[in-house]
């Protein structure tokens, strides 16, 4: 149960974080304006917030599995948002990234 929590966790501050930083992107880049700005500053935060929940309290461990999460994020975040067509590489990319998260997250670690 808590690797399911975790990996939703890691979902929805991927939702926040690339989400908040597509909107600033698309407020500054696209001169969609400042309401796209500030709501993509609101979902940055949120990431930041939501970041805290996981179960593990290691703050380098959180974040650098969260770096694989948001390489695969992203992608998909551009193939939904932006017809972004990934390549295999890309996609290999990303799924060695997940195996990383999966990794750094979730390994037997002794007195865990």
């Amino acid at each position: 149960m808590l690797i399911a929590r975790s990996i939703a966790l890691f979902v929805v501050a991927a939702l926040f974080e690339i989400g908040g930083a597509w909107l600033v992107w698309q407020g500054v880049r696209e001169h969609r304006g400042w309401v796209w700005i500030g709501a993509g500053v609101i979902a940055l935060g949120a990431y930041g917030f939501v970041a805290t929940l996981q179960p593990d309290a290691n703050f380098g461990r959180i974040l650098a599995a969260y770096g694989g999460v948001f390489v695969a994020g992203s992608l998909a975040w551009g193939m939904v948002a932006d017809g972004y067509r990934p390549d295999r590489w890309d996609v290999i990319g990303a799924l060695v990234c997940l195996a990383g998260v999966a990794v750094i997250m979730y390994a037997p670690r002794s007195g865990s």
